[in-house]
């Protein structure tokens, strides 16, 4: 199976191959660029939901209820940022900011159902897009992102470790 960089990145090289880090940063790169125009041009002409906020409720999808600072860490964001995205989303229904009931002085955000509703409708929205394109790829190509799929996350905790020095799972 060969790589396959755009016509463009392949006229930029000066002689040979470019490292197999920056052609994973290119394909990535288009990745979300072809998923994000697809999904916008035909489904989801007015996108609703940021994917700052997505990238909240993502998170509170998988670990609920959190702290504030837990999320800032998460999403590598400054607090002021993620205090003004919840309450965003606090005032659209999609979280519910409660005290914490351990430490009465903090507060936690948890999704609710509205929030988990909205959530899966945009999952679903964006996954439709990737689901024609991943089938119009053959068996031993879709084997082949099959295996990489865990390295691909691992590599992701790697880059979080070393930007910002803890474990963040």
């Amino acid at each position: 199976m060969s790589v396959r960089p755009s016509s463009g990145a392949s006229s930029r090289r000066p002689s040979g191959q470019e490292p197999d880090a920056r052609l994973l940063t290119e394909a990535i790169t288009r990745l979300l660029r072809a998923l994000r125009s697809s999904v916008i041009r035909t489904d989801y002409p007015r996108e609703t939901l940021p994917m700052a906020q997505v990238e909240l409720l993502q998170v509170l999808r998988e670990r609920s209820p959190v702290h504030i600072s837990d999320l800032t860490a998460r999403r590598h964001l400054a607090p002021s940022t993620v205090s003004g995205l919840i309450s965003r989303i606090v005032g659209a229904g999609l979280v519910a900011r409660d005290v914490d009931p351990v430490n009465h002085r903090s507060s936690v955000v948890t999704l609710t159902a509205a929030g988990r509703e909205k959530l899966a409708a945009w999952t679903r929205t964006h996954k439709d897009p990737m689901d024609a394109a991943y089938a119009a790829l053959d068996d031993s190509e879709r084997t082949v992102i099959a295996e990489a799929l865990p390295v691909l996350f691992r590599l992701a905790e790697h880059l979080d470790e070393q930007a910002y020095g803890t474990d963040l799972g």
